[in-house]
């Protein structure tokens, strides 16, 4: 695997590295040892597979508060959508700064999604799947959100009008 830092703080995209032949290829997505020697959290004990059937459909920007925040290894298997991570740990020399990235089933590239941080994505295709490792268990209680289109963040997506179900469009704007 092939770990690029970005310019959030904590913040990784993970590339694989393809052993390929006439059959197809074979990729390494997770490895314990190299997380570990980039600081990153290793315990999985959630897996979640994220199915989306329409192209310009958002979902998000989602987190957990305190004290079950969770670190997220977040990647596309098919279709594209253009992902968003916004720092919202106050401690962090990027707070309240976000990135936006393509991932999309070609490259089957990740987003490293460190704990204290909001995700989300609008996708680029028809029948999008993303596949989610979690560091910590969902609880109900815990999730919430910010505004998609929250002027403190500045963040571009590419579709203007996206689709939404009512939590998501119903975020309040971040109080820091």
């Amino acid at each position: 695997m092939i770990f690029a830092p970005t310019t959030l703080d904590g913040v990784f995209v993970i590339d694989i590295e393809r052993h390929g032949d006439e059959r197809g290829f074979f990729a390494r997505t997770f490895c314990r040892e190299e997380f570990v020697r980039q600081g990153l959290e290793t315990i999985v004990v959630q897996c979640s597979l994220s199915v989306t059937t329409r192209r310009g459909t958002l979902r998000g920007l989602h987190f957990q508060r305190a004290p079950h925040e969770e670190a997220k290894l977040v990647r596309c298997v098919r279709g594209a959508v253009h992902d968003v991570v916004v720092d919202l740990r106050p401690s962090s020399p990027t707070y309240l700064a976000h990135l936006g990235l393509e991932l999309n089933g070609v490259d089957r590239r990740a987003v490293y999604v460190p704990r204290g941080c909001a995700h989300g994505f609008l996708t680029l295709t028809d029948d999008t799947e993303l596949s989610y490792q979690m560091s910590a268990p969902f609880v109900p209680e815990s999730q919430a959100g910010i505004r998609w289109n929250d002027p403190a963040f500045g963040i571009e997506w590419p579709i203007a009008e996206p689709t939404m179900n009512d939590r998501d469009r119903s975020y309040p704007d971040y109080a820091a």
